[in-house]
């Protein structure tokens, strides 16, 4: 008998915790004794977070590996986002041979990355300037975040919305919305997801795409077990592929790669977008002894409405931004946009500040409701799009998804607002944190805006500090973007966004700062509680 057979409980119980996870893997194959203190070890979530400056793209590929797999844990899923200076491609390539081509992995580009150094375990944060030409961002912006993150009691995968190569207006959003659905009700015998991270394309528009997540559908097919379906004329509805409650966070106009990423020119189409679906997995009964993972979404905005309500006469699209003459409200007359942009800047300037300026676009959504019966209830959500310019009586703005009749506001960002909201959020992630009924905190994720600045306050880390203040030492992983998403009725978001029931919904943030927690409730919990 060999002396590793002698071994107490406890004592391998030690040894085997202390392995990374490569060998940790072998371990578990050894025996039936050495694979039960295995599952023992590893049962319950876990995320593992690391950075890598270095300007050498393997070397940094092998410190975040090394650091995210120097304990034991087992895969389930895998974000890395690499600074402009790294080339995608090879960064996909070479994580995926680490992690192997099973794992669900997304890789995509940032402008800023926060998390902890594989080297030192501190925390860091660093935001590249897109002023920088393109020399200087490749040999500047070079860095990677690698997040992986175990989650038994979830199946994860990676969900593609295919857009066609030679008309961009060609997404098919009601069939990625029928995917998620269906890969979803697959794995969990529900279609509604637990939680999604979605990355967009920089050249695709992903505010049209968040405002149908939240409409009623009609799809003309036989699938049955979406849930809420009523079928109405020969075609069938569902109000509740995704549901206000379900967590949906992101950079929604980046550049990412992902497993079913085919870039075949032959291929008729590109990948616009990509979902990583959380779904809870069937096959875990009640009495498997595994608990539950919760998806919390908090936000941060930093932007504030000004002037009166107009609204947009007419339109013209372009593959990725907008032209259009709009009226005041009640009014025939076109305004003078040139001169109403230029008047706003002279006013900021005269403050001292130069804001980004946006439009905030009301979308009516109509949802069909079902309790006993069919009913239909209208209801509003927020989108912003970025002013780029004025022509005359022409104003452009980034995005397709503004249509003439729509009314809308001026935003400006402000400072104020920002540093208000974030103390907002941190409050809010404390208030959770002192919740006595409140589980684990497994780590989190952070997508701000990259128009955010450190000078807001007057210091670094604002962005990171609601998180990292309530939670130290728990993985953050952390992302500058262009385009945040965030949504989820969570008891997290700020109180500006549900002052009031009726207020529009936001999905599509912009100078946001979107937080998503990821905590577990242990079986015992979920029992009391069920």
């Amino acid at each position: 008998m060999s002396g590793f057979s002698l071994l107490n409980t406890d004592v391998l119980h030690d040894i085997l915790s202390r392995l990374p996870a490569d060998a940790f893997a072998s371990a578990a194959c050894v025996n039936k004794s050495w694979n039960k203190a295995c599952k023992g070890i590893l049962s319950t979530p876990k995320l593992a977070s690391a950075l890598s400056l270095n300007p050498n793209l393997h070397e940094a590929v092998n410190e975040v590996v090394n650091k995210v797999l120097a304990e034991p844990i087992c895969p389930d899923f895998a974000i890395a986002s690499i600074g402009k200076g790294f080339n995608l491609e090879s960064a996909h390539t070479l994580i995926t041979q680490k992690l192997g081509s099973r794992t669900p992995i997304i890789t995509n580009v940032a402008g800023g990355l926060i998390g902890m150094d594989a080297k030192t375990s501190q925390v860091k944060e660093v935001k590249w300037d897109d002023a920088d030409s393109d020399g200087e961002r490749s040999r500047k912006n070079r860095g990677i975040l690698l997040t992986v993150g175990f989650v038994p009691g979830l199946k994860v995968d990676t969900i593609p919305l295919l857009i066609g190569r030679t008309n961009y207006q060609m997404a098919m959003v009601d069939q990625f919305l029928i995917d998620i659905s269906q890969y979803t009700d697959s794995v969990s015998g529900c279609s509604i997801p637990s939680g999604i991270i979605l990355f967009g394309d920089q050249n695709f528009d992903m505010k049209p795409v968040m405002a149908e997540m939240g409409e009623t559908h009609h799809f003309n097919f036989s699938w049955k077990r979406i849930s809420y379906l009523q079928s109405i004329n020969g075609f069938v509805y569902a109000d509740a592929v995704m549901p206000d409650e379900i967590a949906i966070v992101g950079d929604g106009s980046g550049s990412f790669l992902c497993r079913n990423w085919n870039n075949s020119p032959s291929c008729s189409y590109w990948i616009g977008a990509v979902a990583l679906v959380f779904a809870k997995d069937k096959q875990n009964s009640p009495g498997a002894g595994i608990g539950d993972v919760q998806f919390n979404v908090a936000c941060s905005t930093g932007v504030i409405p000004f002037g009166p309500q107009l609204q947009a006469a007419s339109v013209e699209k372009g593959s990725n931004t907008s032209r259009l003459t709009f009226t005041m409200e009640g009014h025939n007359q076109i305004l003078n946009a040139e001169e109403l942009v230029d008047d706003i800047l002279d006013l900021m300037d005269q403050q001292h500040t130069v804001p980004d300026l946006f439009l905030g676009v009301i979308h009516l959504q109509r949802g069909l409701y079902v309790d006993g019966s069919v009913s239909w209830r209208a209801r509003t959500s927020l989108t912003f799009y970025q002013v780029t310019g004025s022509y005359g009586s022409e104003l452009g703005i980034e995005g397709v998804g503004i249509n003439p009749g729509d009314s809308f506001l001026f935003y400006h960002s402000d400072p104020g607002t920002a540093l208000c909201t974030s103390d907002e959020a941190f409050q809010n992630l404390s208030a959770l944190k002192a919740d006595s009924n409140f589980p684990q905190v497994l780590g989190g994720f952070l997508f701000s805006s990259n128009l955010r600045s450190k000078s807001i306050s007057g210091k670094p880390n604002m962005d990171s500090d609601p998180f990292r203040g309530n939670f130290p030492g728990v993985p953050l992983a952390g992302v500058y973007c262009r385009g945040e998403i965030g949504r989820g009725c969570s008891g997290l978001i700020t109180q500006e966004e549900v002052a009031e029931e009726n207020n529009p919904r936001r999905c599509h943030h912009v100078y946001a700062a979107v937080y998503l927690v990821l905590s577990y409730v242990p079986v015992s919990l979920t029992s009391d509680h069920s």
